[in-house]
């Protein structure tokens, strides 16, 4: 399952959550797709990751949380809502 995670900076973190990604590992199950660290505070960080199950999700929001906000979205590629879009339309 695809998912996004948009990440909202707590006040006055940003250095620690630079530090801290530095050192940091994505949980095993959670495989990343792409990281975007913005110049805005909301979103300060858009994740977009796979897994096969939501808990490597919860795991990282859990060792985070301190720092972010997170919302996680779940996502489908614009090729798989393509294909949804076809099946819709055939009724």
């Amino acid at each position: 399952m695809l998912f996004v995670a948009l990440a909202k900076s707590r006040p006055g973190t940003q250095r620690e959550a630079t530090a801290r990604r530095l050192q940091w590992q994505y949980p095993d199950g959670m495989r990343v797709v792409a990281e975007y660290w913005l110049q805005t505070s909301d979103p300060a960080v858009i994740i977009v990751a796979e897994g096969d199950s939501v808990v490597p999700i919860m795991a990282t929001i859990a060792q985070w949380d301190d720092v972010f906000d997170i919302t996680v979205i779940p996502a489908i590629t614009a090729e798989e809502g393509l294909q949804f879009a076809k099946l819709m339309v055939q009724g």
